[in-house]
C-alpha cells in the first residue's frame, strides 16, 4: 500500500479504540505500576539494595522519588508517541511493539524486584 493511501485511512486507534486503550492499560500496569512500586519498595525499605539502572539511579539521586516517576513517565510517553505514529501511518509493528515491549519489560523487572525483595 502506498504511503499516500495509508495516510488517508483512519488510524488504527480510531478503528479499534478499545484495543489501543487495553494495550496501554496493561503496559501501564506492568511497567508503570508494577516496576515503580517494587522499585520504591526496594530502594526505600531494603537498606543494602539500590536502583540498578544508571539513568534511573541518576534521576533518583537528583530528584528522589520524583526522579523515578519522571524517568518512567518519559520512557512511557516516548513509547506512546511511537505507537501513535505507527497507528496513524498504518504500521502494525510500530503500533503493537511499544506497549508489548513495556509490558514484557515491566513484568520481567517487577519479577526480579519481587525476587530481590523477598530473598
Amino acid at each position: 500500500m502506498s504511503r499516500s493511501r495509508r495516510s488517508r485511512a483512519r488510524p488504527t486507534y480510531d478503528r479499534r479504540p478499545d484495543e489501543f486503550y487495553w494495550l496501554w492499560i496493561v503496559a501501564t500496569a506492568a511497567y508503570g505500576v508494577g516496576d515503580v512500586v517494587t522499585t520504591i519498595a526496594l530502594v526505600y525499605f531494603v537498606p543494602h539494595l539500590g536502583e540498578g539502572n544508571p539513568i534511573v539511579r541518576f534521576a533518583m539521586d537528583s530528584l528522589g522519588l520524583w526522579g523515578l516517576v519522571a524517568a518512567k513517565l518519559a520512557a512511557f510517553l516516548v513509547m506512546v508517541w511511537i505507537s501513535h505514529l505507527g497507528a496513524r501511518d498504518g504500521d502494525t509493528l510500530l503500533y503493537y511493539f511499544p506497549p508489548l515491549l513495556l509490558t514484557i519489560v515491566g513484568v520481567m523487572v517487577t519479577a526480579v524486584n519481587l525476587r530481590l525483595l523477598f530473598t
